[in-house]
């Protein structure tokens, strides 16, 4: 009897833990299936996290996600716009029948019994379904940003009245082509919806020589200057020229015959060196030092006897000129007082003209851009050996000469006129020239051609001004002076 009981009593603790088996399996099943009706760890659907969600609630999730708005910034503006407004379309039937097949294609009796064994169901990524029109996009970018938020560049412009350009603004501009790919990128993620438009920086060019020469213009009218103005301007790194000529208003033709006075000087130095052997002698080297740095006249007319001829000097001079193509420049005697003339009245084509007169000396004249020219073929034969000196006169001219040349220039230090207009420190080499007439005593004409040396450019400026009333100086050196400075600004204004 008492091995029945006992027996009895084990076969009910064998069927307890059993049924207890069952409980805890059928519960366990209960549990997973509920389990089976959302997303695993880990799921993503088109990028958003669907861990412990339904359908319906993975579904409203990716919506929400996909439906807000992209935010566009162009510098500090910042436009948020609708994901439809750029031509997107959230394909949310075939992303959750995908996400939906993905669940599905787990076994469910051998993923409930790696569950038993606490092993979840592996999580899956679905990729993002949605239509993207970029044409909508170009669209929206071309006619909502660009045409409101660009900004074109703004050119430098003459301020009347004064030496100076108005400030030049690069501006800048989308990059529609660019920001199209940022906004499709923006769209397809769920997380990054701002997107830093592509913006293309413009330039600000220097402005046009024509530009210059308003400018030039309004200067003259400004300081009342009612005589004539002859302008020549050359570019040393391109060769670009300007040439105004401008009286009280009226512009004229530029190549008007103006009395050279000193500014000759620089075509004695280059004729002189055809003769002179290199190196020079000191007796030499003092003359023309003299010369163009103090503008000795005696030794002007020394350096002409010593090294062309005594009395035919001044006719070399010219000749040299002549070999070179300036057909309106000459030295027609010496510079001591009652000096004869060699040949007398020189025609030119700039003395001959008929419709604007200087009354210049019959015994040296030029034209600014003549005289220009020449400093530009001293120029290029002391930079890079080559130029018009060098081809017309080979071996008898050459680049240290023609470097010496430009020593002496610099050396003519006055602080005047040209010189005036530049900032501290800048180089200029230059020759001035002026006369008093010996009929009236007065000053009737002015002259000054430089090579001038600055950060934004070197440029040859020559400048010379005639009136029949008397000029005075300080006005006319304030003409000078602004022009001056009008021209440094123009070549040194920033580039962007």
């Amino acid at each position: 009897m008492k091995r029945v009981g006992s027996f009895s009593i084990f076969r009910w603790i064998s069927i307890g833990l059993i049924a207890a088996a069952v409980v805890l399996t059928v519960f366990q099943l209960v549990v997973f299936s509920r389990l089976r009706t959302t997303f695993t760890t880990g799921t993503k659907i088109a990028g958003v996290d669907v861990t412990g969600l339904t359908m319906e609630q993975a579904a409203s999730r990716v919506t929400q996600a996909y439906s807000y708005p992209v935010e566009l910034h162009y510098g500090e503006n910042i436009i948020q716009v609708k994901p439809s407004t750029l031509g997107f379309s959230l394909n949310l039937t075939a992303i959750m029948t995908a996400a939906d097949q993905a669940r599905a294609a787990q076994p469910f009796w051998p993923s409930f019994f790696a569950y038993l064994f606490n092993q979840l169901p592996p999580s899956a990524e679905v990729p993002l379904r949605a239509d993207i029109d970029e044409d909508r996009i170009r669209e929206y970018l071309e006619n909502e940003i660009a045409a409101r938020y660009d900004q074109q560049a703004a050119m430098y412009e003459p301020v009347p009245g004064s030496v100076n350009f108005t400030s030049g603004d690069p501006g800048q501009t989308l990059d529609v082509d660019r920001s199209v790919d940022l906004v499709v990128n923006a769209l397809r993620s769920p997380t990054a919806r701002v997107v830093n438009l592509a913006l293309e920086q413009g330039s600000v060019a220097k402005p046009s020589l024509q530009t210059l020469r308003v400018l030039l213009r309004q200067i003259v009218d400004v300081n009342e200057f009612t005589g004539e103005v002859e302008i020549y301007l050359q570019d040393l790194s391109n060769g670009a020229e300007l040439q105004l000529a401008y009286r009280n208003g009226e512009v004229l033709t530029p190549g008007i015959a103006f009395s050279a006075d000193s500014t000759i000087k620089i075509a004695i130095m280059v004729a002189a060196y055809r003769e002179i052997p290199e190196p020079a002698s000191a007796e030499i080297t003092q003359l023309v030092q003299d010369m163009i740095a103090k503008s000795d006249n005696t030794s002007t007319d020394a350096l002409m006897s010593t090294v062309l001829d005594p009395t035919l000097g001044p006719l070399a001079v010219t000749r040299t000129v002549r070999e070179i193509g300036l057909q309106s420049t000459f030295l027609d005697g010496m510079f001591y007082v009652g000096a004869p003339l060699l040949t007398g009245n020189i025609v030119t084509p700039a003395n001959s003209r008929q419709d604007v007169n200087t009354d210049p000396d019959p015994y040296t004249q030029t034209t600014p851009a003549e005289i220009g020219v020449l400093l530009s073929d001293i120029y290029q034969c002391a930079q890079d050996d080559g130029g018009t000196l060098i081809a017309v006169f080979p071996g008898e001219i050459t680049p240290g000469e023609c470097r010496s040349m430009l020593t002496y220039l610099t050396q003519n230090r006055i602080g005047v006129l040209i010189e005036a207009g530049l900032p501290d420190g800048t180089r200029i080499g230059h020759k001035h020239g002026w006369a008093i007439d010996p009929v009236d005593g007065l000053m009737h004409a002015i002259g000054d051609a430089a090579l001038v040396y600055t950060p934004g450019g070197n440029y040859v400026l020559s400048i010379f001004i005639h009136n029949t009333d008397q000029i005075i100086w300080d006005y006319a050196n304030k003409l000078y002076a602004d022009l001056s400075r009008a021209v440094y600004n123009y070549f040194n204004l920033p580039v962007q």
